[in-house]
């Protein structure tokens, strides 16, 4: 049983438990104390911002004490301050030092309106830059991703990043280099963002940076060009988490789906035609789940056969694979992504349906997601003349800064409705591709119903599946086919947990879905921030994809009427040989094997470069 024990801070008496510290005593008491590096939803607080100053008054100590709140526990009978004149003065001087070295370019910051740093400097009652000049060391920019910028020029070696990365992730590509100041976030093991064997885009560290030190690449200039050119004809296409997920950035209750009104601000941007990834969810479930049902009836054949299958919808998790864990790419599917089959469909059949030419047709995504921004890009996807499927990526948070940048704000739009039907109709399952679990209960739906002579799955909804645990598993009746095992997992740390315990045995699966983010699309590293919190709506977001689920009058994508059109139309059927042209890809391996350090050969190398004191040279 734990014995309370009582303080006082700023004169209200508290009661905490030992070990607490007086950061987590002063937010359950709902008293306010800036921090910068410290992030309680990672339990991240490496006391290195030191804007957390308080003022402690205790029996040990004639005079109060300036301690970090981060670090310090609170002690039985002390009086704690945390905004007195001294303290104020020591968070204003420590203030000073933090913006000596930092980039206060903010018009053009990722972060500007939006910044921690900002809000912390106004809290402790900075009125003006005591310094004449500006003392900053120039210090890396790198924009050599596809997804991600690093300013270290920003950067206020909080750590956050580092610790998202490491601790959801399980990839620890970030670290803090150099010393004094020219330290800040940097690559392990790379100068380059490019260059890093182990970051796979995924985007998370951009979610809790204080400051624009990390940034998703902003590409709204390259997406007014094309939508302002008269001789190009833009289509966009709109992933299932943005309608859930946009409206934040406004203002507008979490979860709220805004489908109308973002169609409706981009027609008046002056975009040509707007449709739905949705479409091409559902597309990709009849391709993929054809594949998985030919590898079980390959294996019931008694054939070799690569099981358990993985999705492989997710950019993040894909390169997760290409980097980290290769011998995986044969179970992976081949099935493009929802984005990467849109924009193959689109690129090979709009051009004749809008009587437009290929070279004047521009595909432009808007995603909850930073990796999707390289994968656009991938070399296996590029067609034989080396065109791009998908010509833009923007993430929500750019959408939202491109409805800015031409005067639009979601409380002045209408609703709206798709062009002409055109890749636009979705069934409920498509809607949830959004969210963990998604992907696999869409899949079940549709392998359930080509199992069992069209019959519906009963009830539609497929609990196992839902929700936000960490992994799920189920046994799925595919008829003669037999039970199939299938887990879902998201978060790449939960996944090589994951993979770890497939490898010793200790689990077995036939079919794994797999998303890069905790939480799946609705928590991609392309959504709306919230200031010191970490994923705060990710119920309510997806939430609001099952209620669209729910109240689609089609929930399954194999009945979606433009899908059956597509393949009566076009394709034939899933898996056949133009729909593998068109919606399969290859993976390569892009894993960098490192020889194992030998200590013998490291202490030859360090005796012939330096010669010993006692030998003449």
């Amino acid at each position: 049983m734990s014995i309370n024990h009582f303080a006082s801070i700023n004169g209200h008496r508290v009661s905490f438990d030992e070990g607490q510290t007086i950061l987590e005593v002063a937010k359950k008491e709902g008293i306010f104390i800036p921090t910068l590096c410290a992030y309680m939803p990672l339990n991240h607080t490496p006391g290195t911002c030191r804007m957390c100053l308080v003022e402690v008054f205790d029996e040990a100590y004639e005079t109060g004490r300036i301690v970090t709140a981060c670090t310090t526990p609170i002690k039985n009978g002390q009086r704690i301050f945390t905004r007195n004149e001294r303290v104020r003065k020591m968070q204003q001087l420590q203030m000073a030092l933090l913006f000596a070295d930092h980039d206060q370019d903010c018009k053009s910051c990722s972060r500007h309106g939006d910044c921690e740093l900002q809000d912390v400097s106004l809290f402790i009652g900075m009125k003006h830059w005591p310094m004449k000049e500006n003392f900053i060391a120039p210090r890396p920019y790198d924009d050599s991703s596809a997804g991600i910028v690093r300013d270290v020029n920003k950067c206020i070696r909080c750590g956050r990043c580092v610790e998202v990365c490491r601790q959801v992730q399980g990839i620890g590509a970030l670290t803090i280099d150099e010393f004094g100041t020219r330290a800040g976030v940097a690559m392990t093991g790379a100068k380059r963002w490019a260059d890093s064997a182990k970051c796979v885009q995924c985007g998370q560290c951009t979610l809790v940076c204080p400051t624009g030190a990390l940034s998703e690449k902003d590409e709204t200039d390259r997406v007014l060009n094309m939508i302002d050119d008269p001789s190009i004809t833009t289509v966009v296409q709109m992933a299932p988490a943005v309608r859930v997920t946009l409206g934040e950035e406004f203002g507008v209750a979490p979860g709220e789906n805004i489908e109308g009104k973002i169609i409706y601000a981009l027609k008046h941007i002056g975009v040509d035609y707007v449709m739905d990834t949705n479409f091409a969810a559902d597309m990709v479930i009849m391709e993929e789940g054809t594949e998985l049902l030919e590898r079980l009836k390959a294996r019931r054949a008694g054939n070799a056969v690569a099981l358990p299958m993985f999705t492989s919808c997710c950019p993040g998790w894909v390169n997760y694979v290409e980097k980290h864990v290769p011998m995986v790419m044969d179970y992976l599917s081949s099935t493009r992504s929802p984005q990467a089959v849109f924009g193959a469909l689109a690129k090979a059949y709009l051009p004749q349906t809008l009587d437009v030419k290929k070279e004047n047709l521009r595909v432009i995504s808007i995603m909850p997601c930073t990796a999707k921004k390289g994968e656009a890009l991938r070399p296996t996807l590029a067609r034989e003349d080396m065109s791009r499927d998908v010509d833009a990526v923007l993430t929500v948070r750019e959408l939202a800064k491109l409805m800015r940048r031409c005067g639009m704000h979601l409380k002045f739009c209408e609703e709206a409705s798709y062009d002409n039907d055109l890749f636009a109709s979705y069934s409920g399952a498509g809607a949830i591709f959004g969210t963990t679990g998604g992907v696999m209960e869409a899949a079940v739906r549709t392998a359930f119903a080509l199992t069992h002579e069209g019959q519906s799955l009963d009830p539609i909804v497929y609990e196992p599946v839902r929700g936000i645990e960490g992994v799920k598993e189920a046994t799925v009746d595919l008829g003669e086919l037999g039970n199939v095992r299938i887990a879902v997992v998201h978060g790449l740390a939960r996944t090589q947990t994951l993979l770890d315990r497939m490898s010793r045995g200790e689990v077995m699966y036939d079919f794994v879905e797999v998303m890069a983010c905790p939480g799946g699309c609705v928590a991609g590293g392309g959504t709306p921030r919230k200031k010191n919190n970490y994923q705060p709506f990710l119920k309510e977001r997806q939430n609001a994809l099952y209620r669209i689920d729910a109240e689609s009058v089609i929930r399954e994508s194999h009945k979606n009427p433009q899908v059956i059109a597509m393949y009566s139309d076009h394709l034939g059927q899933p898996g056949s040989h133009i729909a593998h042209e068109l919606l399969h890809c290859e993976y390569r391996s892009k894993k960098v094997d490192r020889e194992a350090p030998d200590v013998r050969k490291l202490w030859q190398k360090l005796s012939n470069r330096y010669t010993p004191l006692n030998k003449k040279r």
